[in-house]
């Protein structure tokens, strides 16, 4: 990082992202504590790099502070903003507007995705606890009864004791095992990158994931959606899965087979809490919006209302850190995009 990012007050810097986002993503105070960190070129967030006289505007800029909207960012853009020393993003992924060639010219990147699992990682936990409680199965029963509950023929309830099992420990999925400390739970986690130390220390168990989808009461699913992973969870491992196992998708409809799971939940052989779906939105017509044993909802997990200003604030603690000459604490690094989402 070179020295005019060093000293506070001077780094020359630009909103880039959709116009109505800036007030979305940062509050009125973080606004006032970056605009006393940087010297902004621009006093309105860019959104089309296209506008005549926008790039020119730009000409010294060092760091671009980026959101939803934000425009690609490319070796055109590049030529054009040759002081550009570092991208933070103020929300999650970074893959849908940059260009591989930030990362040749050796420009820093950040994102707020880890501020984004904070509420991806509760309403993991609500669900886990919600779903073995079997609450949309008693809240089906008391609609159709008006009686008292009644548990025969339902599967297990409670998360005394239970095995849970993790598919990935990813920022969300690591968040997911920090909340479960707080229930007597068995943690299991299928995770390719992840080391046996790392899941020592994060005192969980890895495992194959066969072995996690025949032995979990509960299977939570935080892998990115690359090819790798889509289709990860199919017929074979849902067949595995004992009868009640509680199937929790908050992270892209595409990592389940559909009709294979379609299959199980009519069956009401398993149980389902779905944030995201294959397509997404379901058709109005389909057979999940109808079943006592699945909860669906339309992709909340992500921060929403007052949860999305954690993200503004983030990026305003990573600026910081380049005022005071300190190195990224969250960097997005060229080596770890293609397994990240």
């Amino acid at each position: 990082m070179t020295t005019n990012l060093q000293h506070a007050g001077i780094i020359k810097a630009a909103f880039v992202m959709g116009l109505s986002n800036l007030p979305t993503l940062f509050s009125t105070e973080d606004l006032a504590r970056l605009r006393g960190i940087v010297t902004l070129l621009d006093p309105e967030p860019v959104s089309d790099f296209t506008v005549p006289g926008t790039l020119e505007r730009l000409g010294d800029v060092e760091l671009l502070i980026t959101g939803w909207g934000a425009p690609p960012i490319d070796a055109f853009v590049l030529d054009h903003l040759p002081r550009l020393r570092c991208i933070i993003h103020a929300a999650g992924t970074v893959k849908t507007f940059l260009s591989p060639e930030v990362y040749a010219r050796g420009i820093q990147v950040s994102s707020s995705a880890a501020a984004n699992a904070v509420p991806v990682a509760e309403f993991t936990f609500a669900a886990i606890v919600m779903g073995l409680k079997r609450a949309r199965r008693f809240s089906e029963q008391l609609r159709i009864t008006g009686a008292s509950r009644n548990t025969a023929g339902f599967p297990a309830i409670g998360t005394n004791g239970v095995t849970i099992g993790l598919v990935g420990a990813s920022r969300v999925g690591r968040q997911v095992i920090g909340l479960l400390k707080n229930l007597d739970a068995r943690v299991l986690v299928y995770d390719p990158y992840l080391t046996a130390v790392e899941a020592a220390e994060l005192g969980v168990e890895a495992v194959g994931l066969d072995q996690l989808c025949a032995l979990s009461d509960v299977v939570s699913i935080h892998a990115p959606d690359i090819a790798e992973t889509r289709g990860i969870i199919g017929a074979q491992q849902l067949a595995l899965m004992k009868d009640g196992t509680l199937v929790i998708n908050t992270a892209r409809g595409a990592l389940i087979d559909a009709a294979a799971l379609t299959s199980e939940l009519v069956s009401g052989r398993l149980d389902a809490y779905l944030d995201v779906t294959d397509p997404e939105p379901l058709p109005a017509g389909s057979v999940l919006h109808t079943l006592p044993n699945v909860v669906l909802t339309p992709h909340i997990a992500g921060a929403m209302g007052n949860e999305i200003h954690r993200l503004g604030s983030h990026a305003v603690m990573e600026v910081r850190r380049l005022s005071e000459g300190l190195p990224l604490a969250y960097p997005v690094l060229a080596a770890d995009l293609a397994r990240i989402a």
